[in-house]
């Protein structure tokens, strides 16, 4: 007869039953990571090359793509750890167009706003860290948004939507797992355990016999569109609203809770310009009959109709890349009911600036990337937006206009040209289909050149500015230098040696302006005996005596400094009191020689020769 357990002993072989599993697979994902398998998922790690700051983690993306060769990587935009006083800090979330495709640097919306607002403000540091990835849609900038919270925001900024039915988890896409929220956040939460990876890879490998495996030289966009397919009003269709919803609710109500400003943008697409990738056969009211009946209307000066036929068109194409104006709705309806989350109407301003309101190519390169001026409008949008809810607290100095930012911008030639070399490669392939024009043979300029080399990636970004500039100096063409070292100072924030360069070649091309934004700025980072120097002699040579005093007396104080400063100091306070008795007798020719004269004996010719140039 088999002797039974006695309870008490069943129970503890059910729980060793239980818990020796557990511990098997505790211990194997600690010896996973002792051994560095697999990858950390944070959105952020201390950054390599100065761990004072976080910067974004290249193996961010990977959760959520079921093939990592898909993955994409994101900006290096370092920021600190220790959030410093007077900092307002920005974060970016969205998918390429919010990355700056393809452009990127500076290019990107984002940098057209940072750029904007640190000259605006310039007693305010701006810490704009755009998160934004390629092939990604609300799965991903929903949990970027759960991790943003964590590092102190001043706003989140989001432009996303396009790649709901393509983008990785979409309804349509290679990586999609489950019409179920639930299920799909238990897998997206298990992909950071490394054990998790490692069956993921065994299965890929598995997965990728010869004929399967991925062609790279198929565009991401076709990797990424498993069903091409998605009708109007199908069940796959109404599945993608609906997830995007779910999502951006959940991330607007995050938000509201931890009372973080978010700016919310409506999307924009090509309506005019672009044909509708795929029609469906055999019905009456197809996208292409609706795309040819909107160009009809539009060459007969009916522009309301065909904006509503376009607008058809874009809706019945069953080939998703191009948002439905479903999630618009759903923008307007988030910024309504919630009141952290406030409208950036991108859609209506680039229908402003788009001939007859109808979008086309003046403002977008394809079907959903904006061109530079696009960007641009882009940036505008936002920035109205951000001006128009008051959340920097701080007066501005200036005031730049979209007409000024259009002109100062520092993107170069070699930007625009990559930005249209990219694009002519992509529509090479699926879904356009259009052949390199028979006519095109790119240039021999530096510019071309270096674009060439750029878009098919032979050199890097850095590679290339700094060839340009180098190039542009020995050319003597100080303008493009200067916006070839601006272009670089914006990428890399931290080093002071670009501001220097852009402080000189501000000043040598009489922008007195930028040079002493450029020379505060090194001052403020660091305030040592140079930088004070650079201060007092950049002002007194714009002849602004009466700020160049401050700088002066701390130069005085600082070790090491020059003897004759007391007399500099003198001689300056002097022009200040003889500048104050001009302005109430401005023809005093003598007045005006004496102020000339003392600017000479302190070596500021500069400055003296205006006063003699007006006697």
């Amino acid at each position: 007869m088999e002797k039974r357990l006695s309870k008490r002993k069943l129970s503890w072989f059910r729980a060793f039953a239980v818990v020796i599993p557990l511990i098997i697979l505790i211990v194997t994902e600690l010896l996973l990571r002792v051994f560095d398998y697999g990858h950390d998922s944070s959105l952020f790690i201390p950054y390599p090359d100065n761990t004072d700051y976080w910067v974004m983690n290249k193996y961010a993306s990977e959760r959520y793509f079921t093939d990592t060769a898909n993955a994409t990587k994101g900006s290096i935009e370092p920021f600190k750890i220790e959030k410093a006083p007077n900092t307002c800090r920005i974060f970016v979330l969205g998918e390429s167009t919010t990355a700056g495709y393809p452009y990127f640097h500076n290019g990107s919306f984002h940098r057209w706003l940072q750029y904007r607002l640190m000259h605006t403000y310039p007693d305010v540091k701006f810490e704009i860290i755009n998160v934004s990835l390629t092939a990604v849609n609300s799965y991903t900038v929903l949990d970027f948004g759960k991790e943003v919270v964590k590092y102190q925001p001043d706003a989140v900024l989001v432009y996303t939507g396009h790649n709901e039915y393509y983008g990785a988890l979409g309804i349509g896409s290679t990586s999609h797992i489950a019409n179920n929220r639930f299920l799909v956040k238990t897998v997206l939460y298990l992909r950071k355990f490394r054990l998790v990876q490692l069956f993921d890879n065994i299965i890929n490998k598995f997965k990728a016999a010869p004929s399967g495996d991925i062609d790279q030289r198929d565009n991401l966009m076709k990797r990424m569109a498993a069903n091409q397919q998605i009708p109007y009003g199908s069940p796959a269709y109404l599945a993608g609203i609906t997830q995007f919803q779910d999502n951006m609710d959940e991330l607007c109500r995050l938000m509201q809770d931890k009372n973080i400003p978010v700016f919310l943008s409506t999307l924009v697409s090509n309506e005019k310009d672009i044909k509708p990738f795929i029609s469906e056969l055999g019905k009456s009211a197809s996208a292409d009959e609706q795309f040819n009946l909107a160009n009809a209307s539009y060459n007969a000066g009916k522009y309301v109709l065909a904006k509503q036929q376009y607008d058809k068109a874009k809706e019945l194409d069953m080939l998703r890349f191009r948002a439905p104006d479903a999630m618009n709705q759903i923008i307007v309806k988030l910024s309504q009911k919630y009141n952290d989350v406030h409208l950036v109407d991108t859609k209506s301003v680039f229908e402003q600036h788009s001939p007859n309101e109808i979008i086309g190519n003046e403002t977008i390169l394809e079907h959903v990337h904006p061109n530079l001026y696009g960007y641009a409008l882009l940036s505008d949008a936002f920035y109205q937006a951000i001006e128009k809810e008051d959340i920097i607290k701080a007066k501005p100095a200036q005031q730049i206009s979209f007409a000024q930012l259009l002109k100062q911008m520092p993107v170069t030639k070699v930007d625009s040209l990559n930005g249209a070399y990219t694009i002519m490669m992509l529509e090479t392939g699926w879904p356009f289909n259009k052949p390199i024009p028979a006519g095109f043979k790119r240039g021999n300029t530096i510019e071309e050149q270096l674009a060439g080399a750029l878009s098919t990636g032979r050199i890097n970004w850095l590679d290339a500015m700094n060839q340009l500039f180098q190039y542009s100096m020995k050319a003597n063409d100080k303008a493009t230098a200067l916006k070839a070292v601006e272009a670089v100072m914006l990428e890399y924030p931290q080093n002071t040696t670009y501001q220097v360069y852009a402080a000189r070649l501000s000043f040598d091309q009489g922008d007195y302006d930028n040079a002493i934004f450029y020379f505060k700025r090194l001052y403020d980072n660091d305030p040592s005996l140079t930088n004070t120097e650079n201060m007092y002699l950049v002002l007194l040579k714009t002849d602004r005596p009466g700020d160049a005093v401050p700088y002066i007396g701390s130069a005085i104080k600082m070790p090491g400094s020059n003897p004759q400063l007391n007399s500099l100091l003198l001689i300056v306070n002097e022009i200040v009191d003889l500048e104050k008795k001009l302005t109430a007798s401005s023809n005093d020719i003598n007045l005006r020689e004496q102020i000339a004269m003392d600017y000479n004996k302190i070596g500021v010719n500069e400055a003296a020769a205006r006063y003699r140039q007006t006697q």
